[in-house]
């Protein structure tokens, strides 16, 4: 497939600048892939669609405070530092992302807070953009992490055209969140309150968990036609032992895995093994999934309303069917539905 027909026309307004009031009353799209049918519901009656013994995956990874800035050495030019990963602890050395590139060098220094207490020095160019910091703190790691993330602010995407605020350290986050080390929100499970994860228990539901650390990756634009050239980013990502055992027992029973969004989808299909079971994984996942794909183990997948030309797109339209998912995307914009991260949801089912 190629890059230009995951194109459509998405007006700015349809761009959700804020979350739904409450986290299950958001819109809920659902699609069947075996007869092409379109619902439109509210989210909580995702409840209808899962019975006992079904399985549902979220991702619990834990978005930091990635987005911070800082003031560089003599001239004092505001400097916008975006956390990627923790390299090592020990030397508190940090892959990151700033803004202008073109200001920073190797050797310089740059200062945090309204005290400039924290101060990094730049060891390393990585990339155009990207930079090797080493921050020099005398605490313990512990204070030293609180401190930084106490100068930072939530990592909202670009297309929210604002700047975070306080209640977005809560929105943004997922209500099970636990391992620390995303810097893109598993969207998908924002929608999931906690009345509405309780109800589905008591409906006998079953809930389980993997950890992606999702990155940047997702978001860095395509730059090439034909797919089959891009290259995602890699993610940290682990899967439980307890996971694999839910996951194939719901299998071989004959039962629904729904995915919770598209981090879980990428996560379950890097952890797939023969016969359409699920093996433990640790490490790291660049799997680029578009269509054509075949999944074998998840057999639902909740996820949200992506924008044009996005990897999370292209995943759906994998899961769904290329031409079913454009056209609810389609009957999305008609509708008014919302898009990205604050935006409406989707379910795809059989």
């Amino acid at each position: 497939m190629k890059l230009s027909q995951f194109k459509f026309k998405l007006p700015d307004e349809l761009i959700a600048q804020r979350p739904a009031t409450a986290r299950d009353e958001c819109r809920l799209m659902v699609v069947h892939r075996k007869t092409g049918e379109i619902e439109h519901k509210v989210f909580k009656e995702i409840l209808g669609y899962f019975g006992e013994g079904d399985v549902m995956v979220f991702n619990d990874t834990r978005v930091f405070p990635a987005r911070l800035y800082g003031n560089k050495e003599k001239t004092g030019a505001k400097i916008e530092v975006f956390l990627l990963r923790e390299l090592n602890e020990e030397h508190k050395l940090w892959d990151v992302l700033v803004e202008p590139a073109r200001k920073i060098r190797i050797g310089n220094k740059l200062y945090f807070g309204d005290d400039e207490s924290m101060v990094a020095e730049v060891i390393d160019n990585t990339t155009s953009r990207g930079r090797t910091l080493r921050f020099l703190y005398d605490g313990s790691h512990e204070e030293f992490k609180a401190n930084l993330f106490k100068l930072g602010m939530t990592p909202l995407p670009e297309y929210i055209q604002r700047e975070p605020e306080e209640q977005d350290a809560e929105d943004y986050q997922t209500i099970f969140a636990r391992n620390e080390g995303a810097v893109v929100a598993p969207s998908a499970g924002l929608h999931f309150s906690r009345e509405l994860l309780k109800r589905l228990e008591i409906k006998g539901v079953e809930q389980g968990f993997l950890t992606v650390h999702s990155g940047l990756g997702a978001f860095r634009e395509i730059d090439v036609e034909d797919l089959t050239k891009h290259r995602m980013d890699s993610e940290d990502m682990n899967v439980s032992e307890e996971l694999v055992e839910m996951v194939n027992k719901a299998k071989d029973d004959g039962k629904q895995v729904c995915a919770v969004g598209t981090s879980t989808l990428r996560g379950i299909a890097s952890a797939v093994s023969m016969g359409g079971h699920m093996k433990t994984y640790t490490g790291w996942t660049n799997k680029f999934i578009f269509p054509p794909y075949t999944f074998t183990v998840a057999t639902a997948l909740v996820t949200g309303f992506h924008l044009p030309y996005s990897t999370m797109l292209m995943m759906t339209c994998a899961f769904g069917g290329y031409d079913l998912v454009m056209r609810a995307y389609h009957e999305a914009v008609k509708e008014g539905y919302r898009f990205g991260a604050y935006g409406d949801a989707m379910l795809i089912v059989d």
